[in-house]
C-alpha cells in the first residue's frame, strides 16, 4: 500500500527535518519554499540531546560532526563583575547520561546537512519561489495555493499539509487561531566573528552566559570551531522593524557600557550586527483534520532555553512516527500529535520565559539565583533538565 502524499510549507530547520522523516516512511512530500533561494545567513543554533539524537537516527550524524562543535560546560558569570557564578556540564558527562552530544552549530551548515539530503530523498520534491496564499481542508483531502515569484498561481491537492512556516505563520489561521504572536519586551542582537579574535579567556570549546539585570549575553564557537556566535539580549519597550534589521556596533556597546572588561572586548570583535525582535505565542491548536503545525508556526518559544530549533525537530520526528509508513486515519493520527506535543510545548515556552526572569534578576532574587547554581554544581545544573534532554520519539 502506497503512503500519503504530503505538503510541507516552509523549508527552515523543521520542515526539512519533517520532510525527510516523512520520506524515509514511504510518503510523497511537496516541500513548498517562498524564498528562491537558500542564502549562508543566520547565526549559531544548540542542538541538545532532544534533537541530536533524532537527526543521528536520520543518518546525519556524520554530517554533523564534520561541522559542529560539543562544548564541555556552560560557564555562567555575571556581567558588571565577570566573576563566575556556576556552570553547567556538557560534553562528556551530558553525552554519556543522554546517549546524544550537545552540539552547537551554524544555522547554515545545519540547513546545509538537511538540504543535501533532501535533494537525495527520491520522495520529495522542493517547490522554491512559492507563497502559500490558501488552505483548504476537506473530508477526503486537503488543498493549496501557491503564488510563484512571478506572478503565476498553482494549487496542489494532497492527503495532509504541515505549516512549518514559522512565526507568522499563513497555515496557523487555517486551524481557527487568528492571533498574532506577542512582543516579549526583549530585541536580540547577534553577530558571528573568527574564533582567533576571541579574548583568550572566552577563547574555550565552552559556552559563555553572561546575566545581568538589563539582559545577558551567550556566545559559543561554530563552524568546526572557526566561528565564535554571540546573542546579546537588550530589554526594550518595542518591537525593531523586520526579521533582521542591521544594528549599531556602538550602540551595543553604549548599551553594554558596564560589562565586564572580557565581555566588552568580545562585544566589539563582530563589525556587523543583525537584531529579532522577541516573540512567542501560547501553544494552541497544532492540528485538525488534515492539517498540522510544527515548530514556530505552531508553538513560537523564547531564546532562553536554547529549544526552538529542537522542539521543531522533535514536533517532526513525532508527526513522521504517528503517521506511520501506510495509510493511516489522518485526524486520528494528527489528533494524537496534538495531544502528545502540545504539553510538552507548553511546558517548554513556560519555561523559557522563567529563564528570561531568572537571568535577568537582580537583589535578592539574583543572589538566591546564584546561591542555588553554586549548590548544585555543574552535573546537578544538567539533572534539572532530564525532563527536556531525555525525549526520545514514540516508536
Amino acid at each position: 500500500m502506497s503512503g500519503l502524499s504530503i505538503a510541507v510549507v516552509g523549508a527552515g530547520i523543521g520542515g526539512l527535518t519533517a520532510s525527510l522523516a516523512l520520506a524515509r516512511r514511504g510518503h510523497a512530500v511537496t516541500l513548498v519554499e517562498r524564498r528562491t533561494g537558500f542564502s549562508e545567513v543566520g547565526a549559531g543554533l544548540q542542538l541538545s540531546p532532544n534533537a541530536s539524537r533524532i537527526l543521528i537516527g536520520l543518518g546525519l550524524g556524520a554530517a554533523l560532526r564534520r561541522v559542529a562543535t560539543e562544548p564541555q560546560r556552560v560557564v555562567v558569570r555575571a556581567i558588571g563583575s565577570g566573576k563566575a557564578i556556576g556552570q553547567v556540564a556538557l560534553g562528556a558527562f551530558l553525552r554519556e547520561r543522554f546517549g546524544a552530544p550537545y552540539w552547537v552549530v551554524h544555522r547554515a551548515d545545519l540547513q546545509t546537512v538537511l538540504l543535501d539530503a533532501v535533494r537525495s530523498e527520491p520522495g520529495i520534491r522542493l517547490v522554491m519561489g512559492r507563497s502559500v496564499e490558501t488552505v483548504e481542508d476537506g473530508p477526503d483531502g486537503a488543498r493549496l495555493a501557491w503564488v510563484s515569484a512571478g506572478g503565476a498561481r498553482e494549487s496542489l491537492a494532497v492527503d495532509l499539509i504541515v505549516g512549518a512556516d514559522g512565526i507568522w505563520s499563513t497555515i496557523r489561521p487555517a486551524l481557527g487561531d487568528t492571533t498574532p504572536p506577542a512582543f516579549r519586551g526583549a530585541v536580540a542582537w547577534r553577530a558571528t566573528f573568527e574564533r582567533s579574535a576571541a579574548p583568550a579567556e572566552l577563547s574555550g570549546d565552552e559556552t559563555g552566559l553572561w546575566l545581568g539585570p538589563k539582559g545577558h549575553v551567550v556566545h559559543y564557537p561554530i563552524a568546526g570551531g572557526r566561528l565564535v556566535n554571540v546573542v546579546a539580549i537588550e530589554r526594550s519597550a518595542a518591537p525593531v522593524e523586520g526579521w533582521a534589521a542591521p544594528g549599531s556596533r556602538e550602540a551595543l556597546l553604549k548599551a553594554y557600557a558596564s560589562a565586564a572588561p572580557a565581555l566588552r572586548a568580545l562585544l566589539a570583535q563582530p563589525q556587523d550586527w543583525l537584531r529579532w525582535s522577541l516573540f512567542d505565542h501560547p501553544a494552541g491548536r497544532l492540528a485538525g483534520g488534515r492539517i498540522a503545525l510544527l515548530g514556530d508556526a505552531g508553538h513560537p518559544v523564547l531564546p532562553f532555553l536554547a529549544q526552538g530549533a529542537a522542539l521543531a525537530i522533535e514536533d517532526a520526528a513525532t508527526l513522521a512516527v504517528l503517521l506511520g509508513g501506510e495509510r493511516p486515519d489522518i485526524p486520528r493520527a494528527l489528533a494524537a500529535y496534538e495531544t502528545q506535543r502540545r504539553p510538552r510545548a507548553g511546558r517548554v515556552q513556560a519555561e523559557a520565559r522563567r529563564n528570561g526572569r531568572i537571568y535577568h534578576a537582580g537583589g535578592l532574587i539574583g543572589f538566591g539565583r546564584n546561591q542555588v547554581m553554586r549548590r548544585l554544581g555543574p552535573e546537578g545544573m544538567t539533572r534539572r533538565y532530564d525532563w527536556l534532554y531525555g525525549f526520545r520519539t514514540p516508536e
